[in-house]
C-alpha cells in the first residue's frame, strides 16, 4: 500500500572494501563503520554527505490521562508546545548546539487551537478520546492523521530526519501500541513514563489492563493506533513512512517514537532498512521494542524524556560516521602500508 523503494545492497560488496581500506586496522571504528554502510545504502553511494538534519516535534493530548496515569497534569502538553516555540526545551537546547532544524507541529492539544509564530497546525482534534473505554480515535481522524504525517516526512528537505512527540500519557498510548502488536504482557512494557511512584504505577497498570481488555489480544498496526494511538503518535508513523517515501534515513528516538517505528513497519516493511535507532530509553518497554525490530541503538544514556533527544545526541555522530567513508583515506592514497604488506 505504501510505496517504499527498497534499500539496494548491490554496492554492499564496494561499501565493505571502501570501509576496510581506510587507514585503519579492519573494524577499528566499531559502529561507526555500520553506520556508515547503511548511510552509503539509504544513499546508494560510495560517497554519502550528511549536511542537514530536521527534527520534527509532534504534540497531542491522549484521553486516558483523564485516569491518572501519569504524574504531571494534561496541561502540561500545551505548556511544553509554547516552550519549545520559545526555545527553552531540551530539545531546542540540543538542536541549537548540533546545527539541527527544529519544527513543531499541533497533532492535537487539548484545548483551543493554538496560533503561534512558528507552529505548524495539523491537529485533528483537541486530543484523543479515553481509550480505556473506547477507541482513541475514529478511521476517519486516523486516516487524516497518517496523511497529514506522510506528507510532513515526504516534505522534508534534508538529507536526514528525526521525530520527536510531546504529549502527557503518552507512554501509556505506546506500551498499549505494542503490547497489541506483539503480544508481550503489559507488565513487561509499563514504566513509571513521566516520574510516577509505586502507587502511581500500580495504577497506571491496572488502567492499561482494562484498555486492553476492550479489544482482541492482537491488532494490526492500524487497528492498535486507532484504539490506543495519539495524534501525535499517528502523525509520527505517517511523517516515517513519508521520509522514507522520500529517500529519507531517519534518526528514530525514544519509546513513543519507537513504538510508531514498529506499527511503521508493520505498515510498510521497506521502511526497517532507512532507521537508525539514536538510543535505548530507561523505559522498560524500549528494550522490547528494540528487540522486536532487531534494532541495536548507537547510545544508552539512562534517559526518558522524548522531544527526540536521543536522536539529536546522534546526529554529530552519524555525520561523522558519513564523513569517515566519504573523506578518510585509504592506504593507497595516503601511502601508508596496510596489514600483511
Amino acid at each position: 500500500m505504501f510505496d517504499i523503494r527498497p534499500v539496494s545492497h548491490a554496492r554492499d560488496a564496494a561499501i565493505q572494501h571502501a570501509i576496510d581500506t581506510k587507514t585503519k586496522p579492519r573494524g577499528a571504528l566499531g559502529a561507526i563503520e555500520a553506520l556508515a554502510a547503511q548511510i552509503a545504502r539509504i544513499q546508494d553511494t560510495l560517497t554519502p554527505r550528511l549536511d542537514r538534519c530536521r527534527l520534527v516535534i509532534f504534540a497531542g493530548d491522549h484521553g486516558i490521562a483523564a485516569e491518572g496515569v501519569s504524574a504531571y497534569p494534561q496541561e502540561v502538553t500545551r505548556q511544553m508546545l509554547a516552550n519549545f516555540l520559545a526555545g527553552g526545551a531540551a530539545a531546542n537546547v540540543f538542536a541549537r548546539v548540533n546545527g539541527v532544524d527544529l519544527h513543531v507541529v499541533d497533532a492535537g492539544v487539548a484545548g483551543a487551537a493554538v496560533q503561534a509564530p512558528g507552529l505548524t497546525s495539523r491537529r485533528i482534534a483537541a486530543g484523543t478520546r479515553n481509550s480505556a473505554v473506547e477507541a482513541a480515535m475514529t478511521l476517519e481522524q486516523f486516516e487524516a492523521a497518517l496523511g497529514s504525517g506522510r506528507k510532513i516526512g515526504a516534505d522534508i528537505s534534508a538529507e536526514a530526519a528525526a521525530f520527536g512527540e510531546m504529549g502527557i500519557a503518552n507512554t501509556s498510548s505506546a506500551s498499549l501500541i505494542v503490547h497489541k502488536l506483539t503480544g508481550i504482557g503489559l507488565d513487561a512494557l509499563v514504566g513509571g513514563g513521566t516520574g510516577l511512584d509505586a502507587v502511581g504505577l500500580a495504577r497506571k497498570q491496572a488502567v492499561l489492563a482494562r484498555a486492553a481488555a476492550r479489544t482482541p489480544v492482537r491488532l494490526d498496526a492500524r487497528g492498535a493506533l486507532r484504539e490506543y494511538g495519539g495524534f501525535e503518535v499517528v502523525m509520527m508513523v505517517g511523517a516515517l513512512i513519508g521520509a522514507a517515501q522520500a529517500g529519507t534515513g531517519v534518526l528514530v528516538d525514544g519509546f513513543i517514537a519507537s513504538a510508531a517505528a514498529l506499527a511503521a513497519v508493520e505498515l510498510a516493511p521497506p521502511l526497517r532498512e532507512y532507521l537508525i535507532f539514536a538510543h535505548r530509553s530507561a523505559e522498560p518497554g524500549h528494550r522490547v521494542v528494540l528487540e522486536a525490530l532487531a534494532a541495536r541503538p548507537v547510545l544508552d544514556l539512562e534517559m526518558r524524556l522524548g522531544e527526540g533527544t536521543g536522536a539529536l545526541l546522534v546526529w554529530p555522530i552519524l555525520k561523522s560516521a558519513a564523513a569517515m567513508l566519504s573523506d578518510m583515506a585509504t592506504f593507497e592514497t595516503a601511502g601508508v602500508s596496510g596489514a600483511g604488506e
